[in-house]
């Protein structure tokens, strides 16, 4: 692949994280790596429109001349000779994690993550990876896809660039497609295919038909493993919820999803979600609700609080999920369904769930629309017609009967309702 020069500058980098690298006896690489690549070749030689580069990932691989009883990875030594270089005001944030060699840098204002060349094996499908340090060619072979598989290389000596292709990410994104780099790279990591739907939605790749027929198989055996009885690793679980969110935040979700739905991948969160036909219309409903979209996405299964559960939903949003479970189940029981406004207040307002529970019960569609959507616009916000100051002033005095009596004068205005 012909690529046109690139300047440093085109990838917005801190002078003086190149000129640190370049007086660096340690460092013998320093590349920007995934999706910045991507997004700029994309631009450069296919003419899509910038998107905005991501974040700057940059992997730094140790010289060979380096010290071997230094324990400290490349990219702490390259930080390290940083700092000591560059004047505090410059620096505004800087985070260190010794267990997976990184550095989260704020340098000039622009946010970087610095990597150490690493290779990585999974000790069993869904697992997290077994990782150690390694060279940058066997950083790249670790990644998802080819398009991502790529990187620029900053030359010694000299400012000069130069394109790292080891596995033909430049003719995929000629392809428009989205290619995987191994035969058992979903089973090691199936999130890999939310993320597949995330570039798919997002560039409008399709995936490469060797790519697909590996996501077939893979969900064939899903989940692997005699006696597995549905269950998957923890490590798996949370890592899938990472990958939704981030379709769900950042993505065009309707077309993610609906990639997921079409490969029939959604049976990873729940069988349930993949015969499901209302998702679009529940999380355009949540969003004008203000609702987690995780959550409503959830939210029609009857495993939706054991699914929440498996992907480690935030509290908040598994609480949530456990009051509309049992919202469903009041309405289940119910021997007399309401019929008035009065009546319906009372059913709604009781304890155990929150409004945003009875919301999420609407755009399920758990309960009927209608009059959930009546209380939660008007009936909920409706107060006696007359004040307790005016209660007090009348004789009424403060206590129980007052606020019996503030109840009483707000039921009978919602007598005067309609449903």
């Amino acid at each position: 692949m012909t690529v046109p020069a690139i300047d440093p500058q085109d990838l917005c980098l801190p002078p003086r994280l190149l000129e640190a690298f370049h007086r660096s006896s340690d460092c013998a690489v320093l590349a920007v790596v995934g999706g910045a690549v991507r997004d700029l070749l994309l631009h450069r030689l296919h003419l899509d429109p910038l998107r905005g580069l991501p974040d700057l990932d940059l992997v730094v691989e140790l010289s060979p001349q380096a010290d071997p009883a230094d324990p400290r990875p490349a990219a702490h030594r390259l930080a390290e000779a940083l700092l000591q270089e560059a004047p505090a005001e410059v620096v505004g944030f800087c985070q260190f994690h010794r267990a997976f060699g990184t550095v989260e840098l704020e340098l000039d204002g622009i946010l970087l993550d610095l990597a150490s060349a690493r290779s990585e094996t999974y000790p069993a499908p869904g697992e997290n990876p077994v990782v150690s340090y390694g060279s940058l060619k066997d950083d790249l072979a670790r990644r998802d896809f080819s398009i991502n598989a790529m990187a620029l290389v900053f030359a010694i000596p000299g400012p000069g660039l130069r394109l790292l292709d080891p596995h033909g990410g430049g003719t995929d994104l000629a392809l428009r497609q989205l290619r995987l780099l191994h035969d058992r790279s979903l089973e090691d990591d199936p999130t890999r295919i939310v993320r597949a739907a995330r570039y798919a939605a997002r560039l409008g790749f399709s995936l490469a038909p060797a790519s697909l027929e590996q996501l077939r198989s893979t969900l064939a055996r899903w989940p692997w493993g005699e006696g597995s009885a549905g269950r998957v690793p923890p490590a798996l679980g949370t890592r899938l919820r990472m990958e939704l969110e981030l379709l769900l935040d950042r993505e065009p979700w309707e077309e993610a999803l609906a990639c997921l739905q079409a490969w029939g991948a959604l049976v990873l969160v729940d069988p349930a979600l993949q015969a499901d036909s209302s998702w679009r219309r529940r999380l355009r409903w949540a969003q004008r609700f203000g609702l987690p979209l995780l959550a409503a996405l959830l939210a029609s299964s009857e495993a939706a609080t054991a699914v929440a559960t498996r992907l480690q939903l935030p509290h908040g949003q598994q609480r949530l999920l456990a009051q509309l479970a049992l919202l469903r189940q009041a309405w289940q029981v119910c021997a007399a369904r309401p019929s008035t406004a009065l009546a319906w207040s009372t059913f709604l307002e009781q304890p155990g769930w929150s409004p945003e529970a009875v919301a999420l019960s609407l755009v399920s569609g758990a309960l009927p629309r209608r009059p959930l959507l009546r209380w939660w616009c008007r009936w909920r916000h409706l107060a006696s017609p007359v004040a307790a100051a005016d209660l007090i002033a009348s004789g009424l005095r403060p206590g129980p009967a007052l606020g019996d009596r503030l109840r009483q004068l707000r039921g009978e205005r919602l007598q005067r309702e309609r449903v």
